[in-house]
């Protein structure tokens, strides 16, 4: 089943949306701001990515400039701040089995379909 993790006042994860919607019929919307995945679902979802927790932060979002910028966050502490803070997630992100993207832009959503 393919999953997306979807923020539908963001117009690129509605890029993402829509693109996905153009290709399949059948997936899962998570919309992450409401579901916010836990830990290790965010650690198993960015392992299939072969990227480091550090690439899935929106570095403009006021959170980040605030409280993570110019620190040495350890991974788990990133992944400890996407979860108390799940804004600061990229979006949207795709998974399919053991792969999954960041669906920005949209045509990345292609190489795991």
């Amino acid at each position: 089943m393919i999953k997306i993790y979807h923020n539908p006042r963001c117009k690129k994860s509605r890029a993402g949306l829509e693109y996905l919607q153009s290709k399949v019929k059948d997936f899962e919307i998570v919309k992450y701001l409401n579901d916010t995945p836990s830990i290790k679902e965010l650690k198993e979802i960015i392992a299939k990515t072969g990227k480091k927790p550090g690439d899935f932060i929106r570095k403009q979002e006021e959170h980040f400039k605030r409280n993570m910028k110019g620190k040495e966050l350890s991974d788990d502490q990133v992944l400890e701040e996407m979860v108390s803070n799940p804004k600061i997630i990229e979006r949207p992100i795709i998974v399919h089995d053991d792969k999954a993207v960041l669906g920005n832009p949209p045509e990345e959503i292609d190489k795991i379909l």
